[in-house]
């Protein structure tokens, strides 16, 4: 995927959803001409990141549908997570946009360590992944329709991303059967998803292996200690503030959380 500058239009864009996420109001409509290829959403991405101004801690990674990956030349999406909005305590309270669209997804999260300039394939990417660990994205916006006209709106929008929570590490990662992991999510205690990693097109380390040649085509850095939220496992899974979510992974290793109106 080619670098692209945005337009003036994709800046103004990227600046609509910027107020509106600091402003904590809904958009009621996309905020400009949807963008028809992930370069575009890229390029919009790209110059919310500079307005911005905050620091990324992360990165989240998502999955295109079948039935889109040749319109949209690919399998996956990402989007930046902001340090800010990386926490690392048990059982926080996260904020989500309570008039747009708010979801919980347990995913396996992935530490980089250093990644240089080599080339990876799905094996040899395990070599500068630091730490795995379990966790929760909190994906949100504040436009409500964001995952409904294709992937590179949601991309657009920081990947629908507004938090991750890290749980615990997993030992001996490097010879554990991730793929194989049984992970379950419950809303307010009654379990609304079930399922393995086989579902997830290569796994955790084929979201890394994405992200870096994702991140290395439009030129950004990644640095030792950036998180990589590799997909979700059991879904994407709805969340209204009041509402608490909890991620079973193994059977025995739980992550939670409280949402809040943001």
């Amino acid at each position: 995927m080619r670098k692209m500058l945005a337009t003036s239009d994709q800046q103004n864009v990227a600046r609509a959803f910027i107020d509106a996420r600091a402003g904590k109001t809904p958009l009621t409509v996309y905020p400009g001409a949807m963008p028809q290829t992930m370069a575009d959403a890229y390029a919009i991405q790209d110059s919310a990141i500079a307005l911005d101004g905050r620091r990324v801690g992360g990165w989240k990674v998502g999955r295109i549908p079948p039935e889109l990956v040749a319109r949209y030349g690919g399998n996956r999406l990402t989007g930046p997570i902001f340090t800010d909005e990386i926490v690392g305590s048990a059982d926080p309270v996260m904020p989500v946009y309570a008039d747009g669209f708010a979801a919980a997804e347990a995913e396996i999260l992935l530490c980089f360590g250093e990644v240089g300039t080599r080339d990876y394939d799905i094996d040899s990417v395990r070599e500068c992944i630091a730490d795995v660990r379990t966790g929760i994205e909190i994906a949100s916006s504040p436009f409500p329709e964001i995952n409904r006209h294709g992937p590179a709106v949601t991309a657009s929008d920081y990947g629908n991303n507004k938090g991750l929570i890290l749980g615990p590490s997993i030992a001996d990662w490097q010879d554990a059967d991730l793929i194989r992991m049984p992970v379950e999510m419950a809303i307010d205690g009654e379990t609304v998803g079930a399922a393995t990693m086989e579902t997830m097109l290569d796994g955790p380390f084929g979201s890394a292996l994405f992200l870096i040649g994702v991140l290395r085509a439009r030129g950004i850095a990644i640095p030792p200690g950036t998180w990589v939220s590799a997909g979700a496992i059991t879904g994407i899974h709805e969340i209204r503030p009041g509402q608490r979510a909890e991620a079973l992974f193994d059977g025995k290793i739980r992550v939670g959380c409280s949402i809040k109106s943001y």
